[in-house]
Order: structure tokens, then C-alpha cells, then sequence
């Protein structure tokens, strides 16, 4: 994890070094981000304390050395498969998420942290690159970008600095989390916590987290590839139990219109979860309480003008995440179809003002 020495740039962070044989160790508090509608994430009251020790340096036997990317894709990697090739580490220890280790690979090879994680999703050669790595024009796996606006699907937010120390930290931006671009989603590989899927605003601001974009990573859905759909099932986000934000919304507005009561309070509880089982249940598939790919393909409904209920004000939720400005009052007239037709041609679905599976899968995960 990368922390800099002054507090002034991250003051919500309370740093402890230690130096000791020339190795440096930390003990960070790190803010436990909530993830709303609102313009950005707040800081919850209760902060967890999270160990971090100091990232392996380039010539570390834990470090892929130059020449050693023989295993990176020679075709360029879609932000979408990129994206589920971290989905992965979220449930690949039985179910939770792959521990975070400076000092361990996984059962796939590669280093179980923040370089590692990012290595993996990448493909690149085993067991991963460290943050300078991934940082260093000479590598040949990044380019960096000019600003944080240009950011997109499967880009890297990456804070690489060896004037601090050995704290630093590189996350996989996903979308953005609100029209204001405030902040984001991504996944990231971290102390404590293991592969986390939440909501971050590094690199907003005034901070040393850099934009770069994976010179191999290009087309698909939400990278501002070509394709008239989404690919199937690849933009799907996935919820669980402690999911926040507009995508909870939607989904607690469809499991309504599906016939399972819940309040769109856009947190993913107890509730949700019961609600969830019971859906897949009956829909004969897999009982986890996880809305994946097939859960989503089942919940969603299609909508159109003149329709109306729940399933209509999760289309109008998700519309909003846009810019849309809709009252979310569950009838599809004039207003939510000029949004959908708009929506559409802007990431280059068909363009019939219908909202059906193919536009429910970029609404959902093309931001």
C-alpha cells in the first residue's frame, strides 16, 4: 500500500513508520469507504487498522524480471476480460477473497498483492510486476494518461513514488460511481482485507496516484471499443452482502417487480440477501445470495413506453448514474425514453428507446 510521509495529502490516514535493518513497516488506518448515490464515498466512523509491510523491489525473486513476459496476452485483453479476471480473486479462497501477502503467491502464481493482483488481471508474466513496474514506460505495459478524466474500464490508478519509503498501491478502475465522477469503483488488492470491490477516490484530487491505461488493453464494452452490444454476460456487476450504491437500488427495484418486497435503500443487508435466495431458488439456480451474470439475466425485466412499476424506477436509478436527471416515479414516458434513446447512441447500442437485456447490461456496467 502506498503512503506518503506528509499527512497533508491524505489526512484521513494516520501513519505509524518504523524503520528497522532498512526495511520500512507501517501500521495505517485506513478509511473504511461507503458506497452511496451521493457525489462520493463517506468515511465510516468505525476505521479498521490495516498492517502493511514494505513491496517487494524490482529485483526481488517475487518480482517477474525483464524478459520474463512471455505469458502476457500477445492479443489485446478486453477491459471486460480483464475486469472478470480480477472478479476472480473475490471468491477464489473458498468463497472469499484471496488474502493480501507481500511475501506469498496464490494457487495461480502470482503475488498476492496490490502489483501482483493487477499482474494477474493483466496477464502478465508470473509472479507479477511491482507498482514501479507497472508505472515504467521501459516495461512496456502501461501508458500514462494526461488526466483522470480519460479514465476508462481496466485502466490503473497507480501510486509509484520511491521517495517514501516502500508504501505503494495500485488499484483497477472499473466506472465511475456517480455523473459527477467524484468517484469510482474499482478493485484492489489490500492489507487486511484481501480483493475488495468498492468505492475509492484516489487520483481525484490533489494526491500522487497517477492514471494509466494497459497498452494491451483495448475494445469490448465500456473501453471505448467497437461492438454494437456488450459482451455477453461481462458486464454484469456482482453484489453481495455489504454492496452500497445505485446498482443495489436497481436491484432491490427488480427483486420488487419480481415479487419479493424490499426497501431501495441501496445497501445490500440481510434482507436483500433473503431476497436473493429465494429468487434464485425459484429461478433453479444457484442459491449463493450472490446477483451475478445469471441472476441478473433472470431479475431483469424489459421495459419500454407505457410501462410502469419497480422495474421501470431501476431503469430510471440507473439513468440517473448518467446524468439523466429523472424523477424516479416507476412511468416510462416521454422523459426516461429521450434519456434511453440518448443513453443508447452513446454507447453504440440499438437505438429503439426499448430497455432490454442488452441495454440493461451496458446501464449496469458500462460507467
Amino acid at each position: 500500500m502506498s503512503v506518503r510521509s506528509g499527512l497533508t495529502r491524505r489526512t484521513r490516514i494516520a501513519i505509524i513508520g518504523v524503520a528497522a535493518g532498512g526495511v520500512a513497516a507501517a501500521i495505517i488506518v485506513v478509511p473504511s469507504l461507503a458506497d452511496t448515490d451521493s457525489s462520493g464515498p463517506k468515511t465510516v466512523a468505525s476505521q479498521k487498522e490495516a498492517a502493511y509491510g514494505p513491496e517487494p523491489e524490482a529485483d526481488s525473486k517475487l518480482v517477474t524480471q525483464a524478459g520474463e513476459f512471455s505469458t502476457m496476452a500477445t492479443a489485446a485483453l478486453s477491459p471486460d476480460t480483464m475486469i472478470n479476471r480480477a472478479r476472480t480473486w473475490l471468491t477464489a479462497n473458498n468463497g472469499g477473497p484471496v488474502p493480501y501477502s507481500m511475501e506469498r503467491t496464490w494457487k495461480d502464481g502470482y503475488r498476492q498483492d496490490c502489483s501482483g493482483f493487477v499482474s494477474m488481471a493483466l496477464g502478465l508474466g508470473k509472479p507479477g510486476l511491482n507498482t514501479v513496474g507497472l508505472a515504467d514506460s521501459g516495461s512496456g505495459v502501461t501508458k500514462r494518461l494526461s488526466s483522470v478524466s480519460q479514465l476508462k474500464k481496466g485502466d490503473l490508478l497507480i501510486d509509484y513514488s520511491t521517495s517514501d519509503g516502500d508504501f505503494r498501491h495500485v488499484v483497477i478502475f472499473e466506472k465511475w460511481a456517480n455523473s459527477a465522477h467524484s468517484a469510482y469503483w474499482a478493485y484492489e488488492q489490500r492489507g487486511t482485507y484481501g480483493t475488495t470491490h468498492r468505492q475509492l477516490k484516489y487520483g481525484i484530487g490533489s494526491d500522487n496516484y497517477d492514471p494509466f491505461r494497459p497498452v494491451k488493453l483495448g475494445g469490448g464494452s465500456g473501453g471505448g471499443g467497437g461492438g454494437q452490444t456488450p459482451s455477453p454476460s461481462a458486464s454484469w456487476p456482482v453484489l453481495k452482502s455489504g454492496s452500497k450504491g445505485a446498482d443495489v437500488r436497481s436491484a432491490q427495484q427488480l427483486l420488487t417487480a419480481q415479487g419479493y418486497a424490499l426497501d431501495a435503500d441501496s445497501s445490500f443487508g440481510p434482507k436483500t440477501r433473503a431476497a436473493v435466495i429465494r429468487f434464485q431458488k425459484a429461478r433453479s439456480l444457484a442459491a449463493d445470495g450472490v446477483i451475478g451474470p445469471n441472476t441478473w439475466s433472470k431479475l431483469i425485466k424489459t421495459v419500454k413506453s407505457g410501462s410502469s412499476g419497480q422495474a421501470v424506477k431501476a431503469a430510471q436509478t440507473q439513468l440517473n448514474v448518467y446524468g439523466y436527471g429523472l424523477a424516479v416515479d416507476g412511468g416510462f414516458g416521454t422523459k426516461t425514453k429521450s434519456a434511453t434513446v440518448a443513453f443508447q447512441r452513446n454507447h453504440h447500442l440499438a437505438v429503439d428507446g426499448v430497455i432490454g437485456p442488452n441495454t440493461w447490461r451496458a446501464l449496469l456496467g458500462s460507467r
